[in-house]
């Protein structure tokens, strides 16, 4: 039955000339059927160069909305319409609007995981891969960032800037306490642990390596230990696997598992292209605005 999946999946990829981009935390098959896997900054890239005249996004809703801002042009599609992030919920247009009022002077520095209205109401986006990047580069000594507090902390402390955080966090990361860390630590003493900047403070402290999802597969693939605790969503070791067969990894934390990320499956992704559902849209005005965020983050990134 999945190898029937798969071949239906291929041939109406063929026939609408579309493209499959999956972020790192989706199943193990819907990474495997995908044409390009990778972290939001890399999804980013990839929908806005694709020729493809369908981009079928397995993700959650505020990465397809971002496909959708990039390439208005294209028709993009969320396999699984409930797949929402708790993060991004936590910011509205409206509270940021107000918030602005209080820092008028402030450089708005969005997080991706965050809605198309959100953006709009930002000056530029980031991502956990370069969001230090982003903000070293931007000519303005306040920063409020949004809307992910451990993310703007731990970028808090490889600047100089003034960064004002929003109360916002990923419900999964932040599952991870610095009580995990000791007791691997007890465990595993030749292991290294590598942990997302989405972790709390007290975790990222105590982690050897701190980076995005992209940037801890890289350090994965490259370091010469062969033990490595991971703290992010446990989607990322079907990569792990892929890239380093010969190392042992294990997770920090058994909740290590995004709900919505998981909802995707491979009869989600046929059924979407064969019914060219569920397509995500944004309204001109919202996305004429989001996308300058959006340029800005690309431009500022390369």
């Amino acid at each position: 039955m999945k190898e029937d999946l798969v071949n239906k999946i291929n041939k109406l990829k063929r026939e609408r000339n579309a493209i499959i981009l999956a972020h790192y935390y989706q199943i193990d098959e819907v990474q495997a059927i995908a044409d390009y896997t990778g972290d939001s900054l890399g999804l980013s890239r990839k929908a806005a160069e694709t020729d493809a005249d369908v981009i079928v996004f397995c993700g959650v809703d505020f990465m397809a909305e971002s496909a959708a801002i990039l390439s208005p042009d294209k028709t993009v599609l969320l396999p699984e319409r409930d797949a929402g992030c708790p993060m991004a919920d936590m910011v509205t247009a409206d509270a940021l609007r107000k918030k602005k009022q209080e820092y008028p002077e402030a450089t708005v520095v969005c997080y991706v995981n965050s809605s198309a209205e959100v953006k709009a109401e930002s000056d530029v986006c980031c991502t956990s891969s370069n969001a230090i990047d982003i903000i070293n580069a931007i000519d303005n000594d306040q920063i409020l960032f949004v809307p992910d507090q451990n993310l703007g902390h731990y970028v808090s402390q490889q600047t100089d800037k003034e960064i004002i955080l929003w109360e916002g966090f990923c419900i999964t990361h932040h599952r991870v306490k610095d009580d995990s860390i000791h007791r691997v630590r007890e465990l595993h003493p030749d292991a290294e642990i590598l942990v997302h900047p989405e972790c709390r403070p007290e975790v990222v402290e105590l982690a050897d390596f701190v980076g995005s999802t992209a940037q801890i597969l890289k350090y994965a693939k490259q370091s010469e230990v062969k033990k490595m605790i991971i703290g992010t969503e446990m989607g990322i070791l079907y990569q792990l696997k892929q890239d380093s067969p010969d190392k042992q990894f294990y997770f920090l934390n058994q909740g290590l598992i995004c709900q919505n990320m998981k909802k995707t499956a491979l009869h989600h992704v046929a059924e979407a292209l064969e019914e060219m559902k569920y397509q995500i849209s944004v309204d001109e005005a919202t996305r004429t605005k989001a996308k300058e965020a959006l340029d800005k983050m690309l431009e500022l990134s390369k």
